[in-house]
């Protein structure tokens, strides 16, 4: 049977491109989604083999994607397709569950290989990868952890993206007093008392692209 995928992009065009070269090589698309909430939805209801995700996307990015996906216990297996080859987002997605780390730089065999071995149970990372993230990953090595809750990951994801409060808790399907009680949490969690600074945290760990 073919393998079943999602792809998650917010360029309408570079699905469409991903789609048309997947068919060629008989994996079947059987979703899409242009932001990650949209993405989880769509996991939820297709149940896909393999999710493929872009690291950036609007309200909720590639990494926390994939932090849903398996914890929704699906049989979906999640890997990013991204132009980022810095050492901290590969750690991270690592950190994630993520089953697949490819490049978009790459070649079409490079995404096709990775979305058949990580169909398969595999893990699967671009050439040139750092070795030296892979084993610091597998040494558990004094990289920073991440102190928020994901939860929390998405207040900050939303308000490093510019929306208001009062927006965030419309997004979450919060109040907008529980909304400000999570962003005065990651400030006193981070030490962090500015949205500019927040912002800056964001970049670092991935979670927008600058």
């Amino acid at each position: 049977m073919a393998i079943r995928v999602l792809l998650a992009d917010d360029h309408a065009i570079v699905r469409q491109g991903l789609k048309a070269l997947l068919d060629k090589e008989g994996i079947d698309v059987v979703c899409e989604a242009a932001d990650g909430r949209q993405a989880v939805k769509m996991v939820r209801e297709h149940k896909p083999d393999v999710a493929v995700l872009d690291l950036a996307m609007p309200l909720l990015n590639g990494l926390d994607v994939a932090r849903e996906i398996l914890k929704m216990h699906a049989r979906t297996k999640p890997m990013l397709l991204t132009m980022h080859t810095e050492d901290h987002y590969v750690l991270e997605a690592l950190r994630a569950g993520v089953r697949g780390y490819v490049m978009k730089s790459h070649s079409r065999e490079d995404l096709v290989r990775a979305i058949t071995q990580v169909a398969h149970g595999e893990v699967y990372l671009s050439p040139g990868i750092s070795e030296v993230v892979v084993q610091a990953y597998l040494n558990k090595s004094d990289y920073s952890s991440d102190p928020l809750s994901g939860r929390e990951r998405q207040v900050l994801q939303l308000v490093a993206e510019g929306n208001t409060t009062k927006k965030v808790a419309s997004l979450l399907g919060l109040s907008v007093k529980t909304a400000e009680s999570h962003r005065a949490r990651i400030m006193e969690k981070l030490d962090i008392h500015e949205t500019a600074g927040l912002v800056r945290y964001a970049i670092r760990r991935g979670i927008i692209q600058p």
